[in-house]
């Protein structure tokens, strides 16, 4: 891996948390994501399934970790089992975790080969009541392909079909939405690398460079600072792209008096970073577009003060709407009318701000986070507002992350990565 090693007690106080939220006399199973294939002998990069990376800190294919809190034996109550690795693994493929160092990384004493799975598992069905399983349940997601994790679903409930069934899901949405400190530490690295890369194309961006090559020079830059990359597909959109919310193609030339929305950020650990600005191209902002730029990073620090202890998901978004309205209007993008005959269901506001404003950022780029529950301290959000206008050529879009508190404000893991109109054409013009 690129990064440094993570302290083992990271995922030794994970576990614990899991283990204490599960039902007496039960197993836990994790799957480690499969390799994807392309064609012929192609495959994707592998990407480890967060769930198991969260609880254990391996970062390796064809690995999977049980949990037995009850377990007769205590070497029984944490096992890791991992592919075996030789010296042809290893001349072909690179080092793999021996048993060792799967210890040091994890902090499970107990750990076996994958090929001795089926046995151990066996044993411990005989003890247990209950499974829990892992399936999929965020609120997001759309999974076609049958994963690792799917696959040993069946198997195993093909094979023990007298044991009860539990979810993993919602103890893992619980436990993974609010981060320990080491976490926050992880995604602030990741925000650091993520402002190296803007503050990069500050002093590259200019007329006629292509979306692409901005591309280039930020992949360069979060990459030599041990990142794998992207967090995620990066949207790189200039002029009336920027209407369009997953702009992806990245394949425009960028012209002079437009604006470019930026939405790239670095992963790092697996940790993910989220940050939206959006820049000029020639280095100045128009008088419009200064003032809906304006009018957005308004909405966005008032959002932010919205995002405490106890807040609901949904009333924020209600509330967030009601602050986007009063700018509309200022702007003169809508008007009192607009407002008074609007349909509840999809307010005036929608016309130019068709998306939320916030969602659960960590180990995955939209975190874990149960929705119907109330926000707690150490939960990172975004604030991304945007105000889109197709008939004026610009969108615009501005988001930071940031730590709710215990008390006031939430910390703002992005305060250093330039924001204000003055400091980016005073960069973009140094």
């Amino acid at each position: 891996m690129k990064y440094h090693q993570i302290d083992r007690a990271l995922f030794v106080k994970n576990r614990a948390k899991f283990m204490a939220a599960m039902k007496p006399n039960s197993v836990a199973v994790f799957n480690s994501n499969d390799i994807y294939p392309v064609s012929a002998d192609s495959t994707l990069p592998f990407a480890q399934h967060r769930d198991i990376f969260y609880l254990s800190g391996v970062d390796q294919e064809e690995s999977i970790l049980l949990l037995f809190p009850d377990a007769p034996y205590e070497n029984q109550r944490e096992i890791l089992f991992l592919k075996e690795t030789s010296e042809h693994i290893a001349i072909w493929e690179g080092e793999k975790l021996t048993k060792e160092r799967a210890f040091e990384v994890s902090g499970i004493k107990t750990v076996y080969w994958l090929q001795d799975f089926e046995k151990v598992l066996n044993e411990m069905m005989t003890y247990a009541d209950t499974m829990y399983i892992n399936t999929n349940e965020h609120y997001r997601a759309s999974v076609e392909t049958e994963t690792r994790e799917a696959r040993f679903v069946k198997w195993w409930k093909d094979r023990y079909p007298a044991h009860q069934v539990a979810k993993s899901n919602p103890i893992l949405q619980r436990i993974r939405s609010v981060k320990e400190s080491e976490e926050l530490d992880l995604i602030q690295n990741a925000c650091n690398i993520t402002e190296k890369g803007f503050r990069r194309l500050l002093s590259f961006v200019k007329p006629n460079v292509t979306e692409y090559e901005i591309e280039a020079e930020l992949i360069h830059e979060f990459i030599r600072n041990r990142s794998k990359g992207f967090a995620y597909t990066p949207i790189i959109a200039s002029g009336n792209n920027a209407n369009v919310l997953h702009y992806i193609e990245n394949n425009q030339q960028c012209k002079a008096g437009d604006l470019i929305l930026l939405d790239v950020a670095a992963e790092y650990a697996n940790y993910s970073s989220d940050l939206t600005r959006t820049i000029p191209v020639s280095g100045r902002y128009s008088d419009r577009q200064k003032a809906v730029y304006n009018a957005v990073l308004r909405v966005k620090n008032e959002a932010t003060k919205m995002l405490t202890p106890g807040t609901l998901w949904k009333q924020y978004h209600v509330e967030v709407g009601k602050i986007m309205t009063s700018e509309l209007l200022g702007l003169g993008l809508i008007d009192k009318a607009d407002v008074q005959n609007e349909n509840p269901e999809w307010p005036a506001y929608k016309k130019y701000f068709m998306h939320g404003t916030s969602h659960h950022m960590g180990l995955d780029t939209h975190d874990y986070g149960l929705l119907h529950e109330s926000m707690k301290a150490n939960m990172v959000f975004t604030v991304e507002p945007g105000i889109y206008i197709p008939a004026e050529g610009f969108g615009i879009r501005l988001e930071d992350n940031v730590v709710v508190q215990e008390k006031g404000e939430p910390f703002n893991l992005m305060r250093n990565i330039p924001i204000e109109v003055d400091e980016i054409e005073s960069l973009m013009n140094s």
